[in-house]
């Protein structure tokens, strides 16, 4: 019998953008493939490659030293298992995790990030209610809730919409939010900003 394979739309070695582990060097595990389909995903799941956790283990060995991998889509709960996390964690990486939060997690994962898609699609209905960190895609339209999520650190991120004019309105209305609401905390997709990857 053949070892299971997981479909990886790209592995690489970068910093987090985004949230509580901002700027941090992180390897990025993208799996291919997502059950929503939200209007600014900026991801393209045509291309990928079937990966066995050895190999997956193999390609990320040269960045080791970081210590750290995020597993992202996509829709990384679609895929990950108990098997790629006890190979993770065996292998000396503290792994990461964001997800829209439709899916139960499997494996041992040491930090979620939930990014609830609700207000974007008509089946993100959120299923997990429990999370390391909750980040919402903020437009200045969409409602800020927690979705009945526990979780102690929570982000609010400005959609990127293309337009320069109306992401700088909907970063202005996101600062005023969270200076009226400071229980939460601004998340801006400093990959972006760095041009990196």
């Amino acid at each position: 019998m053949s070892a299971k394979k997981y479909r990886v739309n790209e592995i690489f070695y970068s910093l987090q953008g985004e949230g509580r582990w901002a700027g941090r060097a992180a390897i990025f595990i993208r799996f291919s493939g997502c059950n929503l389909k939200c209007p600014f995903c900026d991801t393209d799941f045509r291309k990928y490659h079937e990966m066995t956790v050895a190999r997956i283990i193999e390609t990320i060995k040269p960045w080791k030293n970081t210590g750290f991998v995020v597993l992202t889509g996509g829709e990384p709960t679609l895929q990950v298992d108990n098997t790629l996390t006890d190979a993770l964690h065996d292998a000396g990486f503290v792994i990461a995790m964001e997800t829209n939060g439709t899916h139960k997690v499997l494996g041992d994962i040491d930090w979620v990030t939930i990014s609830p898609k609700t207000p974007f699609v008509s089946n993100g209905e959120v299923v997990l209610k429990s999370a390391d960190e909750l980040k919402l895609v903020y437009t200045g339209e969409n409602k800020v809730e927690t979705y009945g999520i526990d979780t102690e650190n929570l982000y609010l991120q400005p959609c990127d919409t293309g337009d320069i004019a109306k992401n700088e309105d909907i970063l202005k209305q996101c600062i005023n939010y969270i200076k009226e609401n400071p229980q939460w905390k601004i998340s801006i997709q400093q990959q972006k900003i760095l041009k990196v990857r």
